[in-house]
């Protein structure tokens, strides 16, 4: 029964109205593409609420994981695009454009098994996971944790940008992986494509957040928490507490990983901008405006935060910096729990009463009548 309650059923079919009805209902195709490239952040959101809301870890290099998805997904588009016919007036046909442009002359070996799309969806599953277990467990078996582990994962983002930038030839630099058109010979950039695009998304998240809560309400997630409250005691009960931690970690880059090709096929591109320490520490806002400790509430702190952005970007493009520094220090002070928990303080405890008032003037409407 408990973990039943703990499911929360009536917010599951909240959020799938509002993805799946109501959004595509009231906004244009050019919105409604925003706001499948929003929900792709929502995942990296959504595994940040297991990692750091349930068990204790906060990781600024969640962009690591986006980017690896999103990379494995870019080159499989991208060799896609560089068919022999495509690329003909290149000085070396049949590679991508950034390889001719810095006098690359074959296809790099490591580029050659994303010629097939198996391959690619088993690399955005298996690399990112992989990563996160080889960093998870060198870390956590020498029980690196709190603001020490925050700032490894961080610097290991900004490692990784500045190896993705200075192998341009390998990776498209700076620029990263673009032109991208086709997936297995479906154009992606097509106005029907867009909304296909934005319902796959839709319904990915719809079944990340389902997987999460299993998660939490699995024996799993109890050892989470008591891995957050009292890690020592946890510890001394048996329990392999680096394992747990790495087990989460791995969860949660995977979900990452999988926004990160979404991203990519929602928006036709994916450079190392989004792995860097900007967009990690911006993947945190979103969780923790949502509710570090809600999964529901990551998704919709990812929509609000991007929103916002979008809406001051466009009019006052040089605020947007500030307002996030306001956003971030209103969190930390004013709604510490986030958006749920002013959910949970505010506003369904007078939802609550109306309906014990309600049920009690209808059972006294009853009483009367049975008189």
């Amino acid at each position: 029964m408990n973990r039943l309650r703990s499911f929360p059923l009536t917010g599951i079919v909240i959020l799938a109205g509002l993805l799946l009805v109501a959004m595509p209902a009231a906004l244009d195709i050019f919105r409604l593409n925003l706001m499948g490239k929003y929900l792709t952040y929502a995942f990296v959101a959504v595994g940040l609420v297991l990692c750091w809301g349930y068990s204790g870890i906060l990781s600024l290099g969640q962009g690591i994981f986006f980017g690896l998805g999103g990379y494995a997904m870019a080159m499989f588009l991208k060799l896609e695009a560089s068919t022999v016919a495509d690329t003909k007036m290149q000085t070396t046909p049949g590679i991508p454009d950034f390889m001719d442009w810095n006098q690359l002359t074959a296809l790099p070996s490591f580029w050659q098994p994303f010629h097939s799309f198996p391959f690619t969806v088993l690399a955005i599953l298996l690399v990112p996971t992989l990563f996160a277990w080889v960093l998870g467990t060198a870390m956590f078996k020498r029980r690196v944790g709190g603001v020490y582990f925050a700032i490894i994962t961080q610097a290991i983002s900004a490692i990784l940008t500045i190896l993705i930038i200075g192998q341009q030839g390998y990776t498209g630099g700076i620029n990263g992986i673009t032109d991208l058109r086709t997936l297995l010979g479906w154009d992606i950039r097509t106005d029907s494509a867009h909304y296909i695009l934005y319902y796959a998304n839709a319904c990915l998240l719809m079944l990340v957040v389902l997987a999460g809560y299993f998660v939490v309400n699995s024996k799993l997630g109890r050892l989470m928490v008591a891995i957050r409250d009292r890690e020592d005691r946890v510890r001394f009960s048996g329990y392999d507490v680096a394992n747990i931690k790495t087990v989460v970690f791995c969860i949660s880059a995977l979900f990452s990983a999988i926004g990160g090709a979404m991203f990519t096929l929602q928006v036709g591109f994916m450079s190392p901008g989004f792995i860097g320490t900007v967009a990690s520490i911006e993947m945190v806002v979103f969780c923790a405006v949502g509710g570090r400790g809600s999964l529901l509430g990551a998704v919709y702190g990812a929509l609000l935060v991007n929103v916002a952005k979008s809406s001051i970007s466009e009019s006052f493009p040089e605020l947007w910096t500030i307002a996030m520094g306001c956003l971030f220090i209103a969190v930390v002070l004013v709604f510490p729990k986030g958006l749920a928990g002013l959910w949970q303080q505010y506003i369904q405890p007078h939802l609550s009463f109306r309906a014990r008032k309600s049920e009690w003037l209808k059972a006294k409407t009853d009483s009367e009548a049975a008189k």
